[in-house]
């Protein structure tokens, strides 16, 4: 039950921190990617923010057998780039610029009640089934 809880618990301050940082806002994010427009450099800043939290503690993280409330640590193991790799990021990389959004703000922006936001996240969802039905063939 505690890693349920601890999960829920680190969700919701990711959402508060995307809301903060107004994330959320789908019109942020293709701001930053109009870099011939008006850009918006928010996102560069945001980015910046978690670089300075992730750089110097991932290398204790690696070191760590367990978490922090015993479960495994799960890194990648996979270091080949391939073909699913780059198809995969085209796909998100154009999802995210024609909605603005990406997996975490959609569903932090779910608690708007949005028509919208919940056919993106009804979408992302059945596209990540489809996924997982490609990769078991």
């Amino acid at each position: 039950m505690l890693p349920a809880i601890s999960s829920f618990a680190v969700g919701l301050l990711f959402a508060a921190g995307l809301s903060i940082a107004e994330m959320t806002d789908p019109a942020r994010v293709i701001g930053f990617l109009d870099i011939f427009g008006r850009w918006d450099a928010t996102l560069v800043f945001v980015m910046c923010g978690a670089l300075a939290v992730t750089l110097p503690l991932f290398p204790l993280i690696q070191k760590r057998h367990k978490a922090l409330l015993g479960g495994a640590i799960q890194m990648p193991v996979q270091s080949k780039i391939d073909a699913p790799l780059l198809l995969g990021a085209a796909i998100f990389g154009v999802g995210w610029g024609l909605a603005g959004l990406c997996p975490g703000p959609a569903l932090a922006n779910l608690a708007s009640t949005s028509p919208g936001i919940a056919l993106f996240v009804l979408a992302m969802i059945a596209g990540q089934w489809l996924a997982i039905k490609f990769n078991s063939r």
